[in-house]
């Protein structure tokens, strides 16, 4: 539950000195997902606000808002369990190639309302499930490209932060990769592909991967000749 007990209400300095601090401690340990989502959060309420807006006034962004679905364990165990063609399927593969859980998504703490708090949650938790549409890996070039799209979607300054962070600890050879492939690639993506956080994902968990892939505009990842530890 995203209940309003586990949520700390900052001033302006302190909302500042959590964006600062975190902004510094990500970059020091990018695998700090807690900072990351302080980050996000302390920077993002006008972007959070904005999509807020985008999906009430969205027939299935509003069914989200009402129902406020969670990408849990709980909600989502059923899509191991579907035919391998569907979306829900080629999630649970993503997952489970990878050893995600998807519990592991830190909480949502400063938000100011529980409406913002849930959108925010909301974003967090659909980030695997873009991981799946776009067939992009979580490498650090994978990550870094969907940063973009994630910028291009719902505006927020973390993902510039992200992105300007992740090209820092590329190599000469992911450096090339990412500009010469992914870059121009998510920009046109995240231009092309509907709204998707007004998109209620769990109902099309059944429906065929390139299906629901064409019927919200999804461009796939470019697939070049990349290394696996690129």
């Amino acid at each position: 539950m995203l209940g309003s007990r586990a949520r700390i209400h900052l001033n302006g300095w302190q909302q500042a000195a959590v964006a600062v601090g975190s902004a510094v401690g990500a970059l020091l340990d990018p695998r700090r997902a807690d900072l990351i989502a302080a980050l996000g959060e302390t920077t993002g309420k006008p972007a959070f606000e904005r999509v807020l807006e985008r999906m009430k006034r969205s027939p299935e962004g509003r069914a989200v808002l009402l129902d406020r679905p969670r990408v849990i364990s709980e909600k989502v165990g059923h899509a191991w369990d579907l035919p391998s063609n569907t979306f829900g399927a080629a999630y649970a593969s993503f997952m489970g190639s990878r050893n995600f859980s998807p519990d592991d998504r830190p909480p949502v703490r400063f938000m100011e309302t529980d409406e913002l708090a849930y959108v925010a949650m909301r974003a967090r938790e659909v980030h695997d499930l873009w991981h799946t549409l776009f067939g992009l890996p979580t490498n650090l070039i994978g990550e870094t490209a969907l940063k973009v799209i994630e910028f291009e979607q719902m505006l927020l300054p973390m993902c510039v932060m992200s992105v300007v962070g992740g090209t820092a600890r590329f190599s000469e050879k992911q450096r090339s990769l990412f500009y010469q492939d992914y870059f121009p690639w998510a920009i046109r993506a995240g231009m092309k592909s509907t709204d998707l956080m007004c998109i209620y994902y769990e109902k099309h968990f059944d429906e065929d991967l390139e299906d629901v892939r064409k019927k919200w505009g999804i461009i796939p990842a470019p697939q070049p000749h990349v290394a696996k530890s690129v």
